[in-house]
């Protein structure tokens, strides 16, 4: 029996927790192979981190969960019709899709999440909806074969839920416990509705400088998929 295959598609810009993190959690899976590619195999520079030693994306000939991170990057990816024509052979026959963070919007534009709901990071998940998806500000959100989890930690998360399925909940729980995963952040300042106003503000516009940028590149890769 050929091992179940996992695949992290990643792309510059990449937030590198989105799949750090769910790597960390996916890579213990039993007979499973776990592959970081990237376009052309190229290495890839995330926040301060280069990733190199990485797989063709188009060498790859199948996988059975594609996972797809976020990151400032992500606008760019989803115009990048190379990269995007990988991400919709490889979604095509997978048997989970999933995503983390900003990596939904790429799903959806790939046209995977057409009437689907699905998790983004807070700030951005709005532009969903230009794709036909359903907006949910859960912080893991299935629906049928499709997991996405919320913002970059939440990564984590997903990756627990995706093993159980895979591996079956005792086996999560018992990682859980191997890697200690226990949150208890030092602030409670972790979603929108409960960090402290002034907080939310300074966060609100640090980002606002990409918010047209974001806007209109979701409009043009919403825009490719409608028949012509």
């Amino acid at each position: 029996m050929s091992k179940l295959k996992i695949v992290f598609a990643i792309y510059p810009g990449v937030t590198h927790l989105d799949f750090t993190g769910p790597h960390q959690v996916l890579v213990r899976t039993p007979d499973a192979e776990v592959i970081v590619a990237s376009q052309g195999g190229q290495d890839i520079h995330a926040e301060g981190l280069t990733f190199s030693g990485l797989a063709d994306l188009s060498a790859i000939d199948r996988c059975d969960v594609l996972c797809v991170p976020g990151g400032f990057g992500c606008t760019d990816a989803m115009l990048s019709e190379p990269f995007m024509a990988e991400i919709r052979r490889l979604g095509a026959g997978a048997k989970y899709l999933t995503s983390v963070c900003t990596g939904s919007l790429i799903l959806a534009a790939a046209g995977f999440l057409a009437g689907k709901r699905a998790a983004c990071h807070w700030a951005w998940r709005d532009l969903l909806t230009p794709f036909g998806a359903i907006v949910d500000e859960g912080r893991v959100v299935r629906d049928g074969d499709i997991i996405t989890g919320g913002g970059v930690t939440a990564g984590i998360d997903f990756a627990l839920v995706l093993l159980a399925e895979l591996a079956g909940e005792a086996f999560a729980q018992a990682i859980q416990l191997s890697l200690e995963y226990a949150p208890a952040p030092p602030f409670n300042a972790g979603r929108p509705e409960l960090a402290p106003p002034q907080i939310l503000a300074a966060v609100k516009a640090r980002l606002e400088p990409l918010i047209d940028a974001r806007i209109a590149a979701a409009a043009q890769a919403a825009g490719l998929l409608q028949p012509a």
